[in-house]
């Protein structure tokens, strides 16, 4: 392995790694997500590049993960971003204890306002990339039945946290998603509610799906389902 300690160490040195990392160096002040998290969405992203489809983001605060995106799978796509642009809907039992201390610690400073972000955040993201893109505003209980249910995505990313957003988001958008298309989920690992939506939706329709996880915790779905 040579001056590299470790895998972590070789992989934080590729050449691929370091490409990845000047495009969350563009996009960071625009997005909560660590540096090592934000390149694994987007390396596990290029994988699909060839997949025919759009890519469409649930829960996107400043835009910074979906430009990244967009950087990655290029512009003969659209991009449909969806947020309330207010912050997080009000924890409920479900989502568990951590979920309802973290939304009850306004001073904290991983808060960040309830992750309320205005719009134009968003939208001078996304002006970067060159790419067509729709942000969609307000809350996932009325924008989400509406959203053209014609479309094909390739990558769809959920940043959700809680059990019913997250339900939500799966209960429409996942039929949407092309077989062998890519479902990224950014809160699995961190919010209990967010963890069982996926369970509980995936057992509704019987899915043979697995949830896999990336180099660094980026918990994701290749779908193995038929669109619809």
């Amino acid at each position: 392995m040579g001056k590299f300690r470790t895998i972590a160490d070789l992989y934080r040195h590729s050449r691929k790694y370091r490409q990845m990392h000047k495009v969350f160096l563009k996009y960071a002040d625009m997005t909560m997500i660590p540096a090592d998290s934000y390149i694994d969405n987007l390396l596990l992203a290029e994988k699909f590049k060839a997949v025919d489809g759009d890519v469409a983001e649930c829960g996107v605060w400043r835009g910074g993960m979906s430009a990244g995106l967009a950087e990655i799978l290029g512009t003969k796509r659209k991009y449909f971003l969806f947020d309330s642009f207010e912050g997080l809907p009000i924890v409920k039992e479900i989502d568990g204890h951590e979920a309802k201390a973290w939304q009850d610690n306004t001073t904290s400073p991983y808060y960040y306002d309830n992750c309320k972000a205005e719009i134009g955040f968003a939208v001078k993201c996304m002006d970067k990339t060159g790419a067509s893109y729709e942000c969609i505003h307000g809350w996932f209980e009325s924008t989400l039945p509406v959203f053209n249910k014609t479309k094909k995505l390739a990558v769809l990313r959920l940043d959700a946290d809680w059990y019913d957003s997250t339900m939500q988001c799966l209960t429409n958008l996942y039929p949407l998603v092309v077989e062998n298309g890519l479902i990224l989920i950014d809160d699995y690992y961190m919010w209990a509610g967010c963890s069982r939506a996926v369970h509980d939706y995936l057992s509704s329709i019987k899915s043979t799906s697995l949830i896999r996880s990336s180099t660094n915790g980026v918990a994701y779905i290749i779908k193995q389902e038929s669109r619809g």
